[in-house]
This record gives structure tokens, sequence and C-alpha cells, in this order.
């Protein structure tokens, strides 16, 4: 099944894990730690949606004193701090559908950005299914945008800890890619 179909599949909880995991995955762009956004992981697993808009704020104002944005901002930051500005206060089905939808667009795209092969495919014929001659690093990701709404189609709610850890897993790789990157260009 490919990703556009699981994403238009998916109830509202996967939703905004899948949202969630595409902006955690990308959270070293914003200078961000690897537990800002977990208290809002905890507002999925618990089921509190009244905190999910006090959350996101708090992880908002974490990111922006991490990393003000600047002048001199590449366009993966920019893709990132869009994914988190855009990020819904309310968790209904339309609201997380139209948000995970874009964050796994913007999610392929940083991607693509930062990986030195070409991909000469474009980022939506990826998430439908075309795959011959992905980039590694598109690739990777698209494989864990899928795995995790996998993970929660088939395990419901007892299925975020194995997609918490599906999108730690790329936040490592993406972190390294930015480092190698930034002494590149020193």
């Amino acid at each position: 099944m490919s990703l556009v179909e699981l994403i238009a599949q998916a109830d509202e909880r996967g939703l905004a894990a899948s949202g969630l995991a595409c902006l955690d995955r990308c959270v070293p762009l914003l200078g961000g730690d690897d537990e800002v956004l977990r208290p809002l992981w905890g507002t999925l697993a618990e089921g509190r949606d009244g905190d999910w808009a006090d959350r996101l704020e708090q992880a908002r104002g974490a990111l922006d004193a991490a990393c003000p944005e600047g002048p001199d901002e590449d366009e993966a930051a920019l893709l990132a701090r869009r994914m988190l500005a855009a990020a819904p206060a309310g968790r209904t089905a339309g609201e997380v559908r139209l948000w995970a939808d874009a964050c796994s667009v913007a999610s392929l795209q940083i991607h693509r950005l930062l990986d030195p092969a070409e991909d000469p495919a474009s980022v939506d014929s990826r998430r439908e299914g075309r795959t011959d001659g992905m980039s590694p690093l598109v690739a990777a990701e698209l494989r864990r945008q899928i795995t995790v709404l996998e993970l929660l189609a088939g395990r419901g709610p007892a299925g975020l800890r194995q997609a918490l850890e599906v999108s730690t897993e790329g936040r490592r790789v993406l972190r390294a890619v930015v480092s190698r990157r930034a002494r590149g260009r020193v």
C-alpha cells in the first residue's frame, strides 16, 4: 500500500502520530533536543486531546528559543519550521489529516535536499509508490513514514511506542547528516 493510501485510511491518532513523527525526525534542523516533542507523544499515548494544544505551544516556544528564525536559514530548516507552525491546536481528523499529509511531503523534501544523491522523481510520485532509483536518505524516510502508519493501523495506541522508536532512529540519522553538512561548510 502506498503512503498516500495509508494516510487516507489512518484514524485521528495515527494521523497525529504520523505528522508528529515527521516533525520529530526533523527537530535537528531546528536545534531542538531529543526530548522537546516527548510531551506531545505523551498526549497521544494517554488520549488527552486537551493537553495537545498546551504541549504544542510549549514545544514551539522551546524550539523557537533553541534556534530563532534567521534570514540565512536554509530551505530544509524553513520546511521544518513550517511543519511546526502548521501543527493544529485541535486534533480533529480533518485538521490532523491535512497536517500529516503536509508533514509527509515536507519531511521527504527535507531528506531530498539533504541527500547528496540525486533523486530524479518527484516527492509525490515517491509517496504514491514509485520507488525506482530513489536516493538512500529519501528511501529511508519513506520507509519510516510507512512503518509509523502501519504500526498505528495494526496496533492502535500500543503501536505508539514503536512509532516513537522509528522516529528516534530517523532523528539520529538526520542529526548525523546535518552535522556532516555543517562540517562541510566550515
